[in-house]
C-alpha cells in the first residue's frame, strides 16, 4: 500500500492477471474501482520486487492475497489493520492512512497536484474538465512513485529523511 497509494479493497482484491511486471505496471479493471473506471498504477522498481518475493507466497491461484480459510476469496480487509496493530502502529497509521501520507508528502515537495490525485484514483472535482481532459500523465507518475519508493527505502533503511531527494515536474 505504502509504494501504490491504492485503496484497501483494490490491495486485497488484485489478481495476478492484472499486473505487468515487466512494463511495471498495475492495470486495475473498472469494476473493482470506486468510481468505475479503469485504473493504471505505475510501480516502483521497488513494487515490482515486492511483487517478484509475494508470488511464490501467494501459490498459483488468481489472487495475490487469497483467503486462509478460501484461497478463491481474497483476504479479510482486517488483515492489515491486524498486521499494522502487529507492527505496534494501532492508532497510528491505517490502510487509508498511506495515500494521506504520500499525498502531504508529494504535495510538499512540489508535485504535481493533478499527478498526485491521479495516483490516488481521485475524480476530477470539475465537471467541465472531467468530460475534456482525459489525459494519465503516465510517466510523469511514474517517475514521482519511483522517486516516492527510493524516500520510503532510504527511511526504511535508516538514512536521512529530510529533504525528501525526489524532483517534482
Amino acid at each position: 500500500m505504502a509504494l501504490t497509494f491504492v485503496r484497501t479493497s483494490e490491495l486485497i482484491g488484485a489478481k495476478w492477471a492484472e499486473f505487468d511486471l515487466e512494463s511495471a505496471r498495475w492495470d486495475i479493471p473498472a469494476e473493482r474501482m470506486k468510481m468505475r473506471t479503469p485504473y493504471i498504477v505505475p510501480l516502483a522498481t521497488q513494487a515490482v520486487e515486492v511483487l517478484e518475493l509475494l508470488r511464490p507466497l501467494s501459490g498459483s491461484g488468481a489472487l495475490l492475497f487469497p483467503g486462509d480459510r478460501d484461497p478463491q476469496k481474497p483476504m479479510s480487509n482486517n488483515t492489515i489493520l491486524f498486521a499494522l496493530k502487529r507492527m505496534v502502529y494501532q492508532g497510528q497509521m491505517t490502510g487509508r492512512g498511506f495515500r494521506g501520507l504520500a499525498s502531504t508528502i508529494l504535495h510538499e515537495q512540489g508535485y504535481a497536484h493533478d499527478h498526485i490525485e491521479l495516483q490516488l484514483a481521485h475524480a476530477p472535482r470539475n465537471a467541465v474538465s472531467a468530460a475534456y481532459n482525459h489525459a494519465l500523465y503516465l510517466e510523469p507518475r511514474a517517475k514521482m512513485m519511483q522517486d516516492w519508493a527510493n524516500f520510503l527505502e532510504r527511511t526504511r533503511r535508516g538514512g536521512k529523511v529530510l529533504p525528501f531527494r525526489g524532483t517534482a515536474a
